[in-house]
């Protein structure tokens, strides 16, 4: 067997602005004292004279990099998601999402997948900070491919842009010729007829592994991946509930406002349905390796498929 390819997504970030910083000298991008850690150090070498370490002053940068905007610059602050959705909350909202000014921000170090930084630094809350600033697009890419063509599509739109990215390897899924990235579009990645699965970032690979579980089980699972958090596809969301009575969300946050609620608002309006949310259940998390963290909260592909079973 074939070993699976792994790659965190904050270094597919990392080379996309490369990628991006070589074809278009209006991008600039900002950091706050973690260009290593952030993967942003490589387009520093490359673009020196495009690069601005703004120090450990996250919610400076979020200023800074508003004002860059407003010169017809495209702006990437970049930080952990926990000091840049967390720490600069109020800056992004008021400097940057207020004004609706074209900031991209690129937020590594989400989830619990973070792992022996602790609770302290794993940000499972900033889905839902972001997703509650009108006009913000939120991001949240399930592997290399689809976090380098994620960089690209919020370079193009106008508008702010919240990007999410882990720390953790994740196994590169989307490495087919016909791929495609579209802003605002789900993709169903295998059908079923008893129930839909609905994942965004590091879980769509575990929920495609958990179908093939439940399968041998006899429980046949739509699989649909969902990168883009906001604008929902509403109407894939819609469709595949109609379609199978049930619908799961399997996220790597909070099962308070993240990609669980914003499904749960669209069918509670146009298609009720039976539902669950799989995520981190209103605690925080704790110091440990990722791999195990994610075993303990339920969040690998055996995980699911006990909550699943005992749900359905």
């Amino acid at each position: 067997m074939l070993e699976v390819k792994k790659i965190a997504t904050r270094d597919s970030y990392g080379n996309a602005l490369v990628e991006l910083g070589k074809e278009n000298d209006d991008i600039v991008v900002l950091d706050a004292d973690l260009a290593a850690a952030t993967k942003t150090g490589t387009f520093k070498k490359i673009f020196p004279e495009r690069h601005i370490d703004c120090g450990i002053a996250e919610c400076n940068m979020m200023g800074i990099a508003a004002g860059i905007a407003t010169t017809g610059r495209i702006p990437f602050a970049s930080s952990f998601a926990m000091f840049a959705a967390g720490r600069a909350f109020e800056q992004v909202r008021n400097s940057i999402g207020y004004p609706y000014l074209n900031v991209k921000i690129g937020a590594t170090h989400a989830g619990i997948s973070v792992g022996e930084d602790g609770a302290t630094h794993q940000c499972n809350e900033d889905i839902a900070l972001m997703r509650s600033i009108p006009g913000m697009v939120v991001i949240n890419p399930s592997d290399d491919v689809e976090a380098k063509a994620a960089v690209k599509a919020a370079y193009k739109h106008k508008g702010p842009v919240y990007l999410r990215f882990g720390r953790l390897a994740a196994p590169v899924i989307n490495d087919k010729s016909d791929y495609t990235f579209e802003l605002g579009k789900g993709v169903t990645l295998r059908e079923g007829r008893d129930l839909t699965i609905i994942a965004t970032g590091l879980m769509v690979y575990e929920v495609l592994e958990a179908a093939k579980i439940l399968s041998v089980g006899g429980l046949e699972a739509k699989v649909i991946n969902i990168h883009t958090i906001k604008p929902l596809d509403e109407e894939l969301v819609v469709s595949a509930a109609r379609t199978t009575g049930k619908v799961v969300t399997v996220e790597e946050h909070s099962v308070i406002g993240g990609l669980g609620s914003a499904v749960c608002d669209v069918l509670c309006a146009k298609a009720p349905v039976m539902m669950l949310k799989i995520g981190i259940q209103d605690v925080f998390g704790e110091s440990g390796p990722a791999v195990k963290l994610l075993r303990k909260y339920g969040l690998t592909a055996a995980g699911i498929c006990k909550s699943v079973k005992e749900w359905y």
